[in-house]
């Protein structure tokens, strides 16, 4: 990902805070020669090491991954920033918070395991409701998927938020986005100012 100085983050426990937070994103890896992308959630590991996830069996994407190198690709908040919310002239742009991950990957089908990470991943949504909902999986489903483990080899962040611009500039754009509902992408330009 190409991140100028400015824009990039690599504070570890921030990123993985962000992966935390940001856990649904796009597995990029190569089916038959060809760069596939499948849209997933993912669970760090609780020594954070490895990225977690499955798949439905019938995605062709795990035939081939074992040992694969991939890119996991995790996005934040985002939206457009007009330049007439600058004090001195400006380009149309986009701020936004975005972490690649890259590792290898490892197929894993053994049902406990699979189990396991289906709980996790589910809790991790549930307990945000205010009713969550208990797992109750008949062991069939899980025949269903397949469980992913990627080692994490490398983290790049980029958190593309105005910081090179004005600080008037960084707290006018904050403004503009809170106020068009991009509340989640000004908190983050406020917690850098």
């Amino acid at each position: 990902m190409y991140t100028p100085a400015h824009f990039d983050v690599t504070d570890k426990a921030e990123l993985f805070s962000f992966i935390e937070a940001n856990g649904f994103g796009q597995l990029v890896s190569t089916v038959a020669g060809r760069i596939v992308s499948t849209h997933i959630p993912f669970l760090l590991s609780a020594d954070r090491t490895h990225l977690l996830a499955h798949v439905a069996r019938q995605n062709p994407q795990h035939g081939e991954i074992e040992d694969q190198e991939v890119l996991v690709s995790l996005q934040g908040p985002h939206d457009y920033v007009s330049p007439g919310w600058y004090s001195s002239p400006g380009v149309p742009t986009w701020n936004y918070q975005a972490v690649h991950i890259y590792g290898s990957c490892k197929v894993f089908t053994d049902p406990q395991r699979l189990q396991v990470l289906v709980e996790d991943l589910t809790a991790q949504y549930e307990n945000a409701m205010a009713e969550p909902w208990e797992p109750a999986y008949k062991p069939s489903m899980l025949t269903a998927i397949v469980g992913l483990e990627i080692t994490i080899k490398e983290l790049q962040g980029k958190f593309k938020l105005s910081q090179n611009r004005s600080l008037a500039d960084q707290q006018a754009v904050a403004q503009q986005l809170q106020e068009r509902g991009a509340v989640a992408l000004a908190t983050a330009m406020r917690r850098l100012q």
